[in-house]
């Protein structure tokens, strides 16, 4: 069989041999990430990703390439720098994405932030010392009220140690989006760091999600970071004199079409606070887009009914029974 060399990440996706789908899966969700600051990854990046992905070198010679590529790089471009911190930031955030580990603490969280922009920011993985504001496109220039850094390392722990206690076991769908967006909105909202807060909330929530069960190496972060990022905001805004209040919606449409297979329209102009009539609707535009994933430690859609089963007669439920909760057919034999 011949090993054909593809010349672009989506070429891998749709056809690659399973190590590189998986590979390049991982470097399209990186490098839609860096679309949350504006920024774009260089040609030289995606070149050596294919590399990466062909197995011709590792991830840590990558990051070495992206390195020395900006270090010998005589004509300066005027977007250099933040092209510089595209390629090095995704190079990271493949190698993160690459491993299954995960510290779900505090410390973790920071030591993450750390990880994804070394030898980007000087002030990688250090807590914020200062409050900040930051004018949003769809809260028409006003801000969200970011956490007081003060209270931020106290903040981390509490929401991490009260999402760590919390039993995922008999809640329904829709009480798990709930809740994983409640989670993942109240760690934005604190912005722990001077910059890189919504890639580092996004790295650890696909890290926990995969913890959880969840496959979520697909096109969403890779295709709707920016969403992703003003949805957050507008779950964390309120505003009684413009009577606008909090607003979580847009974030749990996210999370459905992420874990569900929903098809819900995740185009930025739905949030904006004064959207024109054209844009107040949000449509879904398939009632499935893919079938929805139950995570296997987890299988929430219809784990109440096989945990009854258990709860009434004192055993287990039969692999046919669990199959008919699943919603399958068995063809007598």
């Amino acid at each position: 069989m011949t090993n054909v060399k593809y010349t672009s990440l989506e070429e891998y996706i749709r056809q690659g041999e399973p190590d590189k789908k998986t590979k390049a899966s991982i470097w399209r969700t990186a490098i839609g990430l860096q679309q949350v600051d504006g920024l774009k990854t260089s040609d030289y990046l995606k070149e050596t990703a294919i590399k990466h992905i062909e197995g011709e070198i590792n991830i840590d010679e990558v990051r070495d390439l992206i390195k020395s590529y900006y270090q010998s790089k005589t004509n300066r471009e005027p977007d250099d720098e933040e092209t510089q911190e595209a390629d090095k930031v995704s190079a990271n955030i493949t190698k993160i994405l690459s491993s299954e580990s995960l510290d779900f603490s505090a410390k973790g969280y920071i030591a993450l932030h750390r990880r994804i922009f070394d030898g980007v920011f000087k002030h990688a993985g250090c807590v914020r010392d200062y409050d900040i504001t930051k004018k949003e496109w769809v809260l028409d220039n006003d801000t969200v009220h970011y956490l007081n850094w003060e209270d931020l390392r106290p903040a981390l722990d509490f929401d991490i140690c009260q999402e760590r206690q919390f039993s995922y076991k008999g809640i329904d769908t829709d009480q798990l989006i709930a809740h994983i967006t409640k989670f993942v909105s109240g760690i934005w909202q604190i912005h722990a760091f001077g910059e890189g807060n919504t890639r580092t909330t996004a790295v650890f929530t696909i890290l926990y999600l995969r913890d959880l069960g969840f496959n979520v190496e697909n096109d969403m972060f890779a295709e709707h970071s920016w969403y992703f990022r003003n949805a957050l905001v507008r779950a964390n805004y309120r505003n009684a004199v413009k009577n606008i209040d909090y607003n979580s919606v847009y974030l749990e449409r996210f999370f459905r079409n992420l874990l569900l297979g929903e098809g819900w329209d995740l185009r930025i102009n739905y949030l904006h606070i004064y959207a024109t009539d054209e844009w107040k609707t949000q449509p879904n535009l398939a009632t499935r887009t893919s079938t929805p994933q139950v995570p296997h430690k987890y299988p929430t859609s219809h784990l109440t009914s096989i945990t009854s089963t258990k709860k009434l007669t004192g055993r287990k439920p039969s692999l046919h029974e669990t199959i008919a909760d699943l919603g399958f057919f068995i063809q007598p034999s």
